[in-house]
């Protein structure tokens, strides 16, 4: 039985790497708003992810009409009432707001796209604007953060 390779200057240098890593700042920009409406935020956050998470498992059984129903109710312009999308706005910049109108509209496309891969077939258009949903809020996360 042979031992794992490890020396403390392996050691060390791990370290090294490591600590600048973990001490880098956070570039992101802060958005402040009352608790109340960040726990509302991070409970939307937290839904689109559990959506986007089931997107993936119908789409995983080329399930379309499922797909398309899931994105457009829950994801698409069609939620945003259900979000309560319009009290969290004005604590949110403009740029953010854009971002966020974005990730809607590409969910409601992602929702049109799947309606026609239901009809035709096809699964590569429905990975390509579920992925443009996804690109947008990859870019909300890079720019932003609540406090």
């Amino acid at each position: 039985m042979t031992k794992p390779f490890f020396s403390p200057v392996l050691g060390v240098f791990l370290l090294v790497l490591a600590v600048p890593c973990a001490m880098a700042a956070d570039a992101r920009q802060k958005i402040e708003m009352p608790p109340m409406m960040q726990e509302h935020m991070l409970g939307n956050m937290r839904d689109h992810l559990r959506t986007l998470q089931e997107i993936e498992a119908a789409l995983a059984k080329k399930d379309f009409d499922k797909v398309a129903d899931i994105a457009e109710q829950r994801l698409g312009l069609s939620s945003l009432e259900a979000h309560g999308a319009a009290h969290l706005v004005p604590y949110m910049p403009k740029p953010m707001q854009d971002i966020g109108t974005s990730m809607h509209r590409a969910a409601s496309r992602l929702s049109q796209t799947a309606q026609e891969a239901a009809v035709k077939g096809g699964m590569a258009p429905v990975q390509e604007a579920l992925a443009a949903v996804l690109q947008q809020c990859v870019a909300c996360h890079e720019t932003y953060r609540l406090r």
